[in-house]
């Protein structure tokens, strides 16, 4: 059983993102998006890392957490 927490830096792993931190931050100040925009919407996303992101947002768990952070900063810069 694998007992590492996922982080930011696995989920752009599993994305298949440039994973270094600053990738990461890079990545999040270029990809903004509106705030009645859904993260999963974007049209950034591959198919494949759209459908990993819906389904770890389903899951509820440990993953669904850091999509959630993920989500949260790429609207860091929205206004509702």
């Amino acid at each position: 059983m694998n007992s590492v927490r996922p982080r930011m830096t696995h989920l752009f792993e599993q994305l298949g993102l440039d994973s270094s931190e600053e990738a990461i931050v890079k990545f999040i100040e270029t990809h903004q998006l509106d705030a009645n925009m859904f993260t999963v919407q974007a049209d950034f996303w591959t198919d494949a890392q759209r459908q990993f992101l819906e389904e770890k947002i389903k899951s509820d768990g440990e993953w669904a957490i850091v999509v959630d952070q993920l989500n949260e900063a790429l609207h860091e810069d929205s206004v509702k």
